[in-house]
Formats: structure tokens, sequence, C-alpha cells
């Protein structure tokens, strides 16, 4: 063997190094196995796997590998799961094993690119699984060579189009297509319909719809299971799903469903169901509960009504899992539902009853794991010690029902991990027996009337909680001593006073810190590099930011406005690669305008409003800002200097129209049983653009703003503006801005407040701007504008005072009339039309530069 084949070997042993003796039959000795791979194929695996970051592959479970045919020596069998990095080209070595049967390159860290239609190549494929990789685009039709596919799993990308490519891929057995954007409307002539050899269909989460099902579902006569989630469905489901009689399992939810619940009767192998946010009326069939394999059953959030029966039976009844959580029920159902004696779960949320519900009707449920009597009228004696509620009891929802004493009946609760008092009365002390609860981990007691914590400051310490949220109440006093487990805590809005405490820098597992909306003093914390999210907004804080965020730190979340904060802006926030939102807003900060910043690449809001910033914010090289992911910027009220350069918006994410993620969203689990609990927590914005249909704090999605007003900014505002698509609020304000309004401002069709007042801008007002739907609120006072006002729904809405202080301005709303009683249109001068012209011009430019540098272009749940 030649020398480089060796290393080639060798490689291929590094490769393989991590993988189970028991993963595939070749594994189980090693040297058969190589040896059947002949040279070619080792040296064209070799040359694949260099073509990607392959240093997570040692870290990977023990599944990943490779085979071959022990016969001919190729290649048959590829599964690399989650530890690839880079991108997957056309001329990828991957291609060249024709061999290949079994092809499982999921959750990769590809880089976004489409699919490569040499996949179609690969036409000796039977399992080809891709799920959770990012992909854009279209599937290839030549998917459609692979015919030989039983089972396809492209779940989780960011895929489009049809399912046309299912075509012509008769023996699919197994089909997931979740989490994308297919679209199109699914009829008697899909593609899908041809598969009769369909045993799991996996549609849910796209953009598919129909009025209804398509009655041909009912013609997939070997389907297992079903998900049509979260799509656009509505109308009735057609009643040949009746003809499902294989089913294990249905999922239909989040749609716009229709009429009585399907018919299920005859699927006697059904034991998943679930329907859940739809709006199907009327009565449950009290068949449902004698169905003799079904044990869950998500009926909630829809319009339901009437009592339920339960039918005597001698059957056991298997039902373990019933959510009914929102619907319109107004019979009896507690009683019925006591006979149900195997339930571990159960869902009566904003229950309809004119009478309070006594505990002890859930006695009998001997094995219950997960009660939710949320916005439920609970009579105050069954919350006491003697309720004999189930002792088995590890989740507890009692949110919305009126509680006003802390409830005694959690004491007898031992397997006790998950409770939410959320928004009741409660007043007074939590009592220190609750922290002594052995498996206690998540309790949410937000928006009630709690003053402080019986005990000690250290009763906490020893606590199993780690996520804790008491939001908006009273609580003063001593800052308790936090658990050593806890890595979610928010007290937001309550009267806590002194310092921070440093020893919240000691808890290494403590992801998110919300203390915004108290009483502190003192300085910040040193421990920023700890957290994931760090919220201490509205407080009496001193001092400055601590310069002391360490590479690569977790950080995505500063946000230290409203205190009393001097000196600069930390330089070492450069280290926080991770930062995406960034306030540090009515301050006292001294400096310069962060260019710096632009290095952290997936920075998306910035807001340095009303602090003492100064100097110009045009970047040193005189051209674009240099922030592509930036949404939000918000400078408002500093003392900032200068021009705007003319491509000073250029490459911004707000030019783009799809933007939808979530900023800095953390998600924590609580599970039990088999529900999981999450919390999501996005960020909200305090947001201060007049006529937004959006108040007060509002979750940061897709939309863009700017705020630069209150500042000495001068000369001409960029016509690069109107390339911000996503722009729904611009504030240019208290400024010295000259020359004309940009005509590219009518291209942001998204705005809804625009404020240009008391600059020196001069010229007319551009017509389009009255042709804008969404823009509510226009000012454009004091400054030097002539001509007529535009007239249009938008502009004629707005009020004199929004246009006052413009001597040469005339027509509606001001009394001035511009041309007698009947004011003909506004005509421009040949000067300013070929102006406008240049403009329009230039914003052209603009987006050919835009387009040629590649620019493209989310409340806790208790």
């Amino acid at each position: 063997m030649s020398q480089s084949l060796m290393r080639l070997n060798f490689l291929l042993l590094l490769l393989l190094s991590c993988v189970s003796p028991s993963s595939f039959y070749t594994f189980k000795k090693p040297v058969v196995g190589l040896v059947a791979c002949g040279p070619q194929q080792i040296q064209a695996f070799s040359q694949f796997k260099n073509e990607f970051d392959t240093h997570s592959c040692n870290h990977t479970d023990s599944l990943n590998g490779v085979w071959c045919d022990n016969s001919t020596g190729a290649v048959t069998k590829i599964r690399l799961r989650g530890c690839l990095s880079g991108t997957l080209k056309s001329n990828s070595s991957l291609f060249q094993f024709h061999q290949l049967s079994y092809l499982d390159l999921s959750h990769n860290n590809f880089i976004p690119s489409s699919l490569p239609s040499e996949f179609g190549m690969l036409n000796k494929l039977e399992v080809f699984f891709l799920f959770s990789n990012g992909f854009l685009g279209q599937v290839p039709s030549s998917f459609s060579n692979l015919s030989m596919l039983s089972a396809l799993h492209i779940s989780d990308n960011e895929l489009t189009g049809c399912l046309s490519f299912v075509r012509n891929l008769p023996k699919l057995t197994y089909l997931r297509v979740s989490r994308n954007h297919f679209s199109g409307t699914l009829n008697s002539n899909s593609s899908l319909f041809e598969l009769h050899h369909l045993t799991y269909l996996d549609l849910g989460f796209n953009n598919f719809t129909a009025f209804s099902l398509p009655y041909e579902f009912g013609n997939l006569n070997k389907l297992e299971v079903l998900d049509v989630s979260s799509n656009s469905f509505f109308g009735q489901v057609p009643p040949t799903i009746s003809n499902l009689t294989q089913l294990t399992e249905l999922y239909l939810p989040i749609n716009d469903f229709t009429g009585s619940l399907p018919l299920v009767q005859n699927l006697t192998k059904l034991s998943n169901l679930d329907l859940r946010d739809n709006h199907f009326s009327g009565t449950i069939p009290s068949s449902l509960f004698t169905m003799p394999l079904l044990s869950y059953i998500d009926l909630s959030r829809n319009k339901l009504n009437g009592s339920i029966e339960v039918p005597n039976s001698s059957l056991p009844l298997r039902l373990e899992s019933l959510y009914l959580g929102e619907n319109q029920f107004e019979g009896n159902i507690l009683e019925p539902i006591s006979k149900l004696i195997n339930l571990k779960e159960l869902d009566l949320s904003f229950l309809k009853t004119s009478y309070p519900i006594d505990l002890r009707l859930f006695s009998s449920l001997k094995s219950l794991l997960l009660l939710d009597l949320s916005g439920v009228w609970i009579s105050q004696p069954s919350l006491s010690l003697d309720s004999y509620i189930p002792s088995t009891l590890e989740a507890l929802r009692l949110k919305q029902c009126n509680i006003s004493d802390f409830p005694n009946i959690l004491k007898t609760l031992q397997n006790l991990k998950y409770i939410s008092l959320t928004k009741n009365k409660i007043s007074g002390k939590i009592p220190e027996w609750l922290w002594s609860l052995p498996r206690l981990s998540s309790v949410f007691m937000s928006y009630n009337l709690l003053t402080g914590f019986e005990g000690s400051s250290e009763v906490l310490l020893n606590s199993s909680v780690q996520i804790l949220v008491l939001e908006s109440n009273s609580l003063e006093g001593a800052f308790p001593h936090l658990p050593l487990s806890i890595n979610f805590f928010s007290a937001f809005n309550n009267s806590f006073r002194g310092d921070i405490p440093l020893s919240l820098c000691n808890r290494s597992s403590l992801d998110v810190l919300n203390l915004s909306s108290n009483k502190f003093t003192g300085p910040i914390p040193p421990c920023l590099s700890n957290f994931l999210i760090l919220r201490l907004r509205k407080n009496n804080l001193e001092g400055s930011i601590p310069d002391k965020c360490d590479a690569d730190a977790p950080l995505t979340t500063l946000d230290v406005g409203y205190n009393r904060l001097t000196g600069k802006l930390p330089r070492s926030l450069l280290n926080c690669s991770a930062l995406q939102f960034l306030s540090v807003d009515h301050n006292k900060i001294e400096d310069t305008f962060p260019f710096s910043l632009k290095a952290l690449s997936k920075l998306q809001l910035l807001i340095l409003r009303s602090n003492k910033f100064y100097g110009s914010i045009s970047p040193p090289n005189n051209g674009p800002l240099g922030f592509p992911e930036l949404r939000i910027l918000e400078i408002a009220d500093n003392k900032f200097t200068g021009s705007l350069p003319s491509d000073f918006f250029v490459n911004w994410k707000a030019s783009s129209l799809t933007m939808n993620e979530d900023l800095g969203l953390y998600t924590e689990y609580s599970k039990v049983s088999y529900r999981t609990y999450t919390i999501s927590y996005p960020q909200h914005i305090d947001l201060q653009y007049k006529g937004l249909s959006m108040e007060d704090e509002i979750v940061f999605a897709s939309y863009a703003t700017i705020d630069f007003s209150g500042n000495r900014l001068e000369e001409e505002i960029p016509e690069s503006i109107g390339l911000l698509k996503a722009l729904i609020a611009l504030n240019l304000s208290n400024n010295a801005f000259t020359g004309h309004i940009p005509q590219s401002l009518t291209n942001l069709m998204k705005l809804e407040s625009l404020d240009l007042s008391n600059n020196q801008l001069s010229g007319t007002i551009p017509n389009g701007l009255g042709a804008i739907s969404f823009l509510t609120y226009v000012n454009v006072s004091h400054n030097k504008l002539n001509g007529e006002i535009p007239q249009g729904t938008q502009i004629t809405g707005q009020p004199r005072s929004s246009f006052e202080g413009n001597a040469g301005l005339c027509g509606f709303p001001l009394e001035e009339s511009c041309f007698g009683t009947n004011a003909p249109p506004t005509y421009q001068p040949k000067e300013e039309e070929e102006e406008d012209d240049e403009e329009e011009e230039q914003v052209l430019n603009w987006e050919g530069v835009a387009i040629g540098d590649g620019s493209d272009e989310n409340g806790i749940v208790q």
C-alpha cells in the first residue's frame, strides 16, 4: 500500500474513532470494515471530509460513520450528523458515491445555500435524511430521479415551493417536510396522493392551504402517522379520514378547521389525537373515551360546548392525557372526567362554571401528574391541607383563579416540580416551607401582591429551584440568596433596594437575570460575561458599565437604560460576539459613536438615546455605517454632529422585508410527564414614536426603526434611506438637515410614523407619501417647505400642527389655499422635476450596490 493511501486510511480511522462498535455491522470487526472499502472510495470519502470543518465530529453521538459493500468495496451508507461545518457545493466529492443507498447529513452546520441538484445523481438512495440544516429555496426537480427512495426527511430547513418533487417517487413510505416554507393548494391533483405506500406523512408548520383537507387523503390507507399541524387548512375535515384505519397518530392542530369533530371512531389503532387551536364546535362524542388504544387527546382552544359523557364500560379506560382548556363547556364535565382514573394529564383551564370547583373532585385520579385549572373559580377551602388532591402531582397551574391566600395544599405535594400562581391576589410573604419541596424546579408567581419571603435571606439557598419568576409584585426587604441551581430569575417591577448582590456572580448556571424596574443603587455587578440576558433597566445604578466582557461571552442582551451611569461604553463589549441587543439609554454616558461595534456581527439593536454622546456619526471612511444586521438604531437627544454620507444606509438588515427572527429569545424547558412547558423570553422595547399602532413595551420582531432626533446633524438626508424597506418609524426631528425631503421615502411602504419637524428642509413634500397606507403620523412642521401639501388619505388626516411653520406651504389642512378655492394638483417646476429624476436614479443606484454586495433582505409563557 502506498504511503499516501496509508495516510488516507489513517485519516479515515481518525474520523471514525468515536463510532460505537455496535453502530454498524462493518465496525464490529474494524479491519474487515476498512478492507471492504476500496482505495478509491477511501480517497473520495477523505476528500469529502476535507471539504468541511469536522472538529466537532469528535464530540458527536456514536452513530456517525460510513460503511461499504463487502463485495464491491463501494460506499453504500454515510451517516454524519452534527459534525460538518461549511458549504455543501455542487462539485462535492459526495456526488461520486453513486452506490449510496443510505445518506444522513442531518443537524450539520452547513452555510445556508440551495440544495445541489446533483443529489439527483444518487439514484440508488433508499433513505435520505437532510433535516435541520438551513437549506434555502426550492427542492431541485432532480429529486424526482430518486425513484428508489423509501424515506425522505428534509424538515427544519428554509425550503420553499410546492411538493412537485415527490412525483416519480412511488416507493416512498416515510415523508417529512415540516417546518419549512412549502406552500400551494393541496387538491385532488397533487402528486402527494400518488404515494400509496406512505405510512408516515408530516406536512406540519408550512404554508399549505386547502378548503378542507382533500378527500384524497382517505386514499392513503396505509398511513400510520398523519401530521398537518400549523398550516392554512380550513373548512370541515372530510369523512374519508375514517378510511385511515391504520392510523396511530393524527395531528391537525393550529389550522382553521370548522364543524364537528372529525369521525375517528373507526380508527381503532389510534393512540394520539391532537385537534387543538381550531374552530371545532359541538359536543364531544362519548365513544371517543372508549377507543381501545387512545391515550392522548388534545381538544383545547376550540369552540366545543355541552356536557361530557363517559360511558360505563367493562373495558379499561386507557386515556392518560386529556386537554380541554379554553373551550365553551357549560354543562357538568367534572364528574364524568373523574371516571377516567388512568389520567396523568388534565387541562380544564378557563372552564366556564357558575360555582366554585372543589378540588376533591379530582381525588379519584390517583395517577395524576399534571393539572391545569387556570382561569377557573376554585373553592378557597379546597386549597387547604385536607383536599385530597393526588400526591402524585408534578405540575399545577392555578393562573388567574382569583386566589387570595397562599394555597397550603402545596405543602403536601412532595413530587411537585412546577407551580404557577400567576395573576392572582395573593398577598403577604411567600412561606418558607415552599422552598423545602424536594423536587420543585419551576415557580411562577408574577402579578400578585406578595411583599417578601418568610425566614432569613438564605431561605432559598438550598432549594432545587431553577426557574423563579416573581414579576410585578411588591417585593422588598432583603434580597434573597438565590439557589445554586438557578438559571432563570426575574423580579421585574418590584421594590428591592440597595446594591445588587455580588453573590449573583457566583451562580454559574444563571443565564437570565431581570431586575429591571426596582430601586437598586450602587454599581452594576462586574460579571457581564456570566449571563445570556441581563436586564437592569429603570433602577438607580451608578458608576460605569464594567469593562469586563470576556472573550466569547454568551451575552446576547445587555439593557441598563434609565439609570445614572457615567463614563464610556466598555471597549471589551467587542469580546461579546453573541451580543444582539444593547440598550444604555437615559444615562449620563459621555463617549463618541461606537463604530467599533460593527465587528459584532449579530448586533441588531443599538439604543444610545438621552446620554452625552458627541461627535460625528459618519464612519471614518465616509461610507456606509457598516452594521449589516442592525434593525433598530436610536441615538436621539445626544450631541452628535456632522452630516450623513449618501450611502449611509446601504446594506442594513432593515433593507429586507422578510425579517422574522425574535431577538435574544431565551428558552428553558421544564419537563413534566409528556408535555413540555416552555418559557419564551423575547425582548421588549420602549418605543417612543408617535402614531405607531403598538404602544408602550412591544416585542421586537420583523420591523425596523430609526431615531436621530435632538442632535446637531446637518446637510442633506441621504436618498439611501429609501432602501430600508422594513422601516416602520423614522424620526429625524430637531436637527439642522437641509435640502429636499428625499423622494425615496415614498418607497417605505411599511412606514407608520415620520417626523422631520424642526429642521431646515426646503422644496416640496413628495406626493408619494400620501399613498403609504400605514402612515398614521406625519410631522414636517417648522422647516422651509413650499408648495401644495399632497392630498391623500394619510396626509389629509393629519392636524394642522404637522405642517405649521413652513411659510411656503399651502393647501389642506392649512388654511392657506394654493390657487383659490379649487386648488389644482401641485405643479413642480422643470428644474425640480429633473432633480427628482436624479434622486430616483440615485436610489436605483444604491439598490444596485445593495444587490451587488449580496445584502439580503421573535412575555413569559407561564
